[in-house]
């Protein structure tokens, strides 16, 4: 039998990485990755429900987006939808839904679990959808957290939004960033600079980039949203419930219970 050679370990690292390189990175993890994320994370996902994060933050009682009632005949754009779980929601609330991702391998694992919607495979931060073409839109640790430069996906879905429109979009709380990605007692002391932004990038033994992540501070995700043309509008940090005895990654029941794991933005188009 002939044997596969060994693909080692990427680096991990802090180090700069622009926005061509965060893009093409990411795009080519997740499709990577996507089967076994789906795998391990799909069942706490649901195959049609909308969770804002780890912490099971659930839109049915949010209601961020607004009231169930409302969102029937809006359309919809879901930013990062992977498998389109929130897309599929939307879908049976009587939304009209667009999914959108970067990673060809996720929207093949939302025509698996199906629905008709459209899936679009595109970067966040060139939309391919003409300007006003939307009421609402979404994303749940999509996109934002992977590009060096969030103004240019806010820009964009300020663009396709329809005046009055609404933005809410979740991503790894800033503060978790001075702290070890990690679920135990050792996750629970400093590490490092909240301040320090440079991305953490996970590279291969020729250096090129397979993985980035950028680091806001919360300061610098308020700047990005209101010189973006939004008015925040709220800024929720979802405690942990007591029900939800689930690891994933640096998120769990311990950590949770002490510092914010996640920050969702609720924004407005002006």
């Amino acid at each position: 039998m002939i044997q596969e050679p060994e693909v080692p370990e990427p680096e991990a690292t802090r180090r700069e990485a622009g926005v061509t390189e965060s893009s093409r990175a990411n795009r080519g993890w997740w499709d990577r990755n996507a089967d076994e994320y789906q795998n391990e994370h799909g069942t706490f996902l649901g195959d049609d429900r909308f969770v804002w994060g780890p912490e099971g933050l659930d839109e049915v009682e949010a209601e961020l987006l607004g009231p169930p009632e409302e969102l029937k005949g809006r359309d919809v754009l879901e930013l990062g939808a992977g498998a389109a779980q929130c897309s599929r929601w939307l879908a049976a609330q009587g939304a009209r839904p667009v999914a959108l991702d970067i990673s060809h391998r996720q929207l093949q694992h939302a025509l698996r679990i199906g629905g008709a919607f459209p899936l679009v495979c595109a970067d966040a931060g060139a939309l391919p959808f003409a300007g006003g073409s939307f009421d609402l839109a979404c994303s749940a640790y999509g996109a934002l957290p992977f590009v060096a430069d969030p103004r240019l996906v806010l820009r964009e879905v300020h663009r396709v939004l329809r005046p009055g429109g609404r933005l809410v979009f979740s991503v790894t709380h800033p503060i978790r960033w001075a702290f070890p990605d990690e679920p135990g007692p050792e996750g629970l002391s400093v590490s490092g600079s909240y301040f320090d932004r440079t991305p953490y990038v996970e590279q291969d033994d020729t250096g090129r980039a397979v993985y980035v992540e950028h680091h806001r501070t919360l300061g610098d995700r308020v700047r990005d949203v209101v010189s973006s043309g939004f008015r925040l509008v709220d800024l929720v940090e979802p405690e942990w419930p007591a029900w939800n005895t689930t690891e994933w990654g640096g998120w769990s029941p311990l950590r949770g219970g002490l510092i914010p794991g996640t920050a969702v933005f609720v924004c407005e188009r002006d």
